[in-house]
């Protein structure tokens, strides 16, 4: 599922981050990546221990749990310390790799499976020309740019890359989210029977008796389904 998150971080939100990173000590980003990926990548990334990307990482952290949307689609059961990077200039693409499928968290204080690939745009669209996220999905590439503050959320399954920027600098948060139901299709299933159960709760109400069995029977689901 490849699901386009709006208004995760707020215009505010978004205004701080680019203010601290406008003078964050950018480095060279393969020191995250696994040894086929690195062949691929060329773009910047902030140090994970730097005293700014631990305030960033909390000011992303308290947005994910204030979106449902967010919670409905990943039913996260851990999420990795969101990371930041920086592609413009000679340093401007991500080719064709999938993630690797276990994050080490820092500090080695354990392991986040990658079930779900999340990326928040920081850089508004008209600020760098290239830099689409495409992703490879079952229906073909999806190409992927949106306004700085949203989110896309796509299976970390995924082959997928970041097209050179010519023009600019994209600048984004990416991290990785370990779900409660593994399943990317159990998830899908989830996500869609739930959003139209806020749908009908919200026209034929709470008490509506399609809408109690409904709802029992997608928390049924979520039960037989989850692992925490």
């Amino acid at each position: 599922m490849l699901l386009h998150a709006q208004q995760v971080l707020t215009p505010d939100e978004v205004h701080h981050a680019r203010t601290l990173l406008s003078d964050a000590p950018w480095s060279d980003g393969r020191v995250s990546s696994g040894q086929q990926a690195a062949q691929a990548k060329r773009n910047e990334q902030l140090p994970e221990n730097h005293p700014v990307t631990r305030q960033l990482q909390e000011m992303v952290l308290q947005a994910l749990q204030r979106h449902a949307l967010f919670f409905s689609a990943a039913l996260p059961r851990q999420v990795s310390p969101p990371m930041f990077n920086r592609y413009g200039g000679n340093l401007n693409t991500f080719g064709n790799h999938v993630d690797s499928a276990v994050r080490h968290l820092p500090g080695g204080v354990g392991r986040v499976r990658t079930d779900v690939s999340c990326t928040i745009f920081l850089s508004e669209p008209d600020e760098y020309d290239g830099g689409d996220l495409v992703i490879e999905d079952t229906f073909g590439p999806r190409r992927v740019k949106l306004p700085a503050g949203d989110m896309v959320v796509y299976p970390g399954t995924s082959v997928h890359r970041v097209e050179p920027v010519t023009r600019g600098h994209r600048v984004a948060s990416f991290f990785w989210v370990q779900s409660m139901v593994r399943s990317d299709e159990q998830r899908r299933l989830l996500y869609d029977m739930d959003m139209h159960l806020m749908h009908l709760r919200s026209t034929v109400g709470e008490t509506d008796e399609a809408v109690i069995g409904l709802t029992a029977t997608y928390h049924n689901l979520l039960r037989m389904w989850i692992d925490v």
